[in-house]
């Protein structure tokens, strides 16, 4: 038998009628195991025989609590072992084999006579990495002898009260979540919570932070302060193919992702030399940057890779390739996971399901994850994600406004939804397109020509050849009457997905390719003179794509906008953005002669739009923005100056005290910065600042829009007290500080003042009748609108 006393001694005490030499090596092998666990765990070992059989053993063990309770788990396995010894040497004198089912019962693998050997070495060879797993468990705990166990009130480990502090109003409730359910969770006792008051005040206190810390700890010896990775200078790269081996294959999501960074890599070269000479000057530090790829995981369901060779969306894929490319290309470190199993590994969670914190402290100083990503990474990452989030970039193609990503408030006002809720700084979250300065324009790429292929596109386009926007047959329905007008005019190609079994379902006049690979789809679009959107999807890329090719896009206008109150697909969105047209940024950012939008239900308007563009001449046309160079500036400026870790608590000036110049420009209806005054550490600079005062129902997006400006949510801290309104001549007979996203604003009817409690709520989205709202606004670049004239 294998037991172990309480004073510590293990005894392993057998009798064995018939002795084989595999079974004196199991027992010998398992012996051995257990010495050498003993010793690692710092005790004192001795074994003899004693008296009774020449196979009884004695081993003494003397060390803390701790390492007997371990040794007792080991001692259990040694005889599990052993007892499966008993069965086999049953089954060796038996012919009744199915006798093996019986081994069931026992906690270790199920295992046959035969290559018993090998069997019997892989037990060993576990049992010596456990031993190796239990040494690091023990020089991570908080109760070994020297550092902890000495130190509990009388020596005793329950014999701990819960501290009554005011700044700790948390700690008694969690004390009462331990007891109850400490052992719900296996990355507890990985801490050394081991079921008493006293392991339970020590983790709140020192793995997590609800209790305060406690005086009778031994606090002598201060922690190991871990060595900040060192800070290296980034040097643009000039070759993508280390890229393409650290993102992996397998998936068909990645194969389109690879062909794509591919396709584009003589493009990505020439934008980074260019840049390269522009900031050879400036110094560029490199980054530790994870990026996880959530919706490309078994766990989310993988829904895109099944669908790349049907036809189905390719927006994301597009957005995820150009975003790893730009990262890498500037030089950046770069750690791609595409599994919930890689995500573990390379943010060090520890055993269990997720509610403990981080083994040790994250080393990446971003995070590039989706909704999806976000979403496993709290759950594995458990209490440490509240801590770490302030590292995250959301690539999220909507948009997430202020009203939605704050829970308490959404919560209370009718704002939550599957996709808000997260409590970050709004500007984490990156969009496809530059909609909502709340969030940060990520963007993406589309493929520029040169002069000699501009050159080429003119020459050979055809004045009456249509490409249609709807990759899929059900975009086609209920568009018979002005496809009938356009079929008139000009000649329509589709690009229709379909099996060969099942001819697609469009208008038998439609000259229909098929789903085409990326570059015979660019060949299209070069000879075509139009292409037209049906008003769905919504801001995808192909429309910029097609007029970077030469082609003019015609969309539908909606009237009324499209919005999460009157169309299904904006339902549950983290959005009250009211969508005008299919696609916004074309209309707005664009506009005649390359895009037209027009009321797809007025026949006429429609005829008449069509006669025009056919009479009117474009050249191939794409916003800086949307270049390799323009994506590689913006994210550059981003990661070198977005810091949401290091923000101070926000405080609402109130008292009218004139704690920072804001002078009056003109007729004192707009602030600016002085030029002769020191800006704080704020990014963007306040140099680029103007802020005016909306008018009733507008909102500061439209405000900034109106002075050719666009808003600018970093600036809300500086301008949300009282002497704003002042310098501006806006009367405030009460000035309260609340949560609302849509202040600071005044109510002029009745004098009435607000400014903003919440920094999470400032928001440039948003209005109502009744308040004009405190808007900052600041200039920006022609064609980059994410950067103020002095960004770069």
């Amino acid at each position: 038998m294998v037991s172990v006393t309480s004073d510590g001694t293990i005894m392993v005490r057998r009798c064995f009628i018939t002795l084989r030499p595999f079974r004196i090596f199991v027992v010998g092998i398992g012996f051995f195991t257990l010495c050498l666990l003993m010793t690692s765990f710092g005790g004192q070992f001795s074994a003899t025989r004693l008296a009774d059989s020449p196979f009884t053993m004695r081993a003494e063990v003397t060390g803390s609590p701790e390492s007997r309770g371990v040794l007792r788990k080991m001692s259990y396995m040694l005889e599990v072992i052993m007892k499966r010894m008993d069965m086999l040497a049953r089954l060796e004198n038996s012919s009744e084999l199915r006798k093996v089912d019986e081994l069931a019962h026992y906690s270790l693998d199920s295992f046959q006579p035969a290559g018993l050997m090998e069997k019997i070495q892989a037990i060993a060879q576990n049992v010596s990495e456990i031993s190796v797993k239990v040494d690091r468990i023990l020089r991570n705990s908080h109760f070994n002898e020297k550092d902890s166990f000495s130190t509990f009130p009388g020596g005793r480990r329950d014999m701990c009260e819960v501290p009554k502090d005011p700044r700790f109003p948390d700690c008694a409730g969690k004390m009462e979540w331990m007891r109850s359910k400490w052992t719900s969770d296996p990355c507890y006792a990985f801490y050394g919570v081991d079921g008493t008051e006293c392991s339970f005040l020590v983790y709140l206190s020192e793995v997590e932070w609800f209790c305060p810390e406690l005086p009778w700890r031994n606090q002598t010896q201060a922690p190991p302060v871990l060595k900040p990775h060192p800070k290296k200078e980034a040097a643009f790269r000039l070759d993508l193919a280390p890229l393409l081996d650290l993102l992996g294959s397998g998936k068909e999501s990645l194969i389109f992702m690879k062909k794509r960074i591919r396709r584009l890599a003589s493009h990505w070269l020439l934008a980074a030399r260019h840049l390269e000479e522009r900031m050879k000057d400036t110094k560029k530090e490199q980054k530790q940057i994870l990026v996880h790829i959530g919706f490309l995981t078994e766990e989310s369901g993988d829904v895109f890779s099944p669908r790349v060779l049907k036809g189905g969306p390719l927006g994301e894929m597009v957005q995820w390739a150009d975003i790893l490319a730009t990262l890498f290309m500037l030089g950046h470190s770069l750690k791609i996971t595409v599994s919930v199993k890689d995500l573990q590994s390379a943010l060090g969670v520890p055993p269990g399901r997720g509610s403990c914190p981080l083994t040790d402290p994250l080393h990446y100083d971003l995070i590039y994850t989706d909704y999806h990503g976000m979403q496993q990474m709290k759950h594995h990452m458990g209490i440490s994600f509240k801590k770490y989030r302030c590292h995250v970039r959301v690539v999220d193609t909507f948009g997430t406004e202020p009203a939605y990503n704050h829970e308490e408030y959404a919560t209370l006002h009718g704002f939550r939804t599957n996709w808000g809720y997260w409590n970050l700084h709004p500007q984490q979250f990156m969009t496809m397109f530059p909609h909502t300065p709340d969030n940060s324009f990520m963007g993406f790429v589309s493929e520029e020509l040169n002069d000699t292929e501009k050159q080429f596109v003119k020459m050979n386009k055809v004045d009456n050849m249509a490409v249609v926007y709807g990759k899929e047959a059900n975009m086609w329905k209920g568009k018979d009457n002005f496809l009938a007008i356009l079929n008139k005019h000009m000649e329509i190609h589709g690009t229709v997905y379909y099996e060969s079994q099942r001819p697609p379902e469009v208008p038998p006049f439609v000259k229909n390719h098929g789903l085409l690979p990326q570059s015979e789809l660019q060949h299209l679009l070069k000879k075509a003179k139009l292409f037209i959107g049906f008003g769905f999807p919504y801001e995808g890329p192909a429309p910029l794509e097609a007029v970077a090719n030469g082609c003019v896009y015609l969309q539908p206008r909606f009237n009324p906008p499209h919005s999460s109150l009157n169309h299904e697909f904006f339902r549950g969105k983290p959005t009250s953005r009211e969508v005008s047209s299919q696609h916004p940024y074309m209309e707005s950012y664009i506009g005649k002669p390359h895009v037209w939008t027009v009321d797809f239900n007025n026949l006429e308007e429609f005829e008449e739009a069509l006669q025009s563009i056919m009479r009117t001449k474009v050249d191939p046309y794409l916003p800086f923005e949307y270049t390799c160079g323009g994506m590689l500036e913006r994210i550059h400026v981003y990661i070198q100056n977005q810091d949401f870790c290091a923000s101070t608590p926000m405080e609402a000036n109130n008292t009218g005290k004139d704690t920072i110049p804001l002078p009056m420009l003109n007729n004192a209806t707009v602030l600016v910065w002085p030029t002769n005054v020191s800006s704080p550490q704020v990014w963007p600079p306040p140099t680029s600042m103007q802020v005016w005062l909306s008018d009733p129902g507008l909102s500061c997006i439209e405000t900034c829009q109106v002075h050719g400006r666009t808003c600018e949510p970093a600036f809300f801290r500086l301008i949300n007290r009282k002497n704003a309104f002042q310098k501006l001549n806006v009367q405030c007979d009460s000035t309260e500080a609340e949560m609302n996203h849509l202040y600071p604003a005044v109510v002029e009817t009745v004098h009435e003042c607000y400014l903003q409690k919440e920094e999470l709520l400032f928001s440039c989205a948003g209005h109502h009748e009744k308040y004009r709202r405190l808007c900052p606004c600041r200039d920006f670049r022609w064609g980059q609108v994410a950067l103020c004239q002095d960004c770069l």
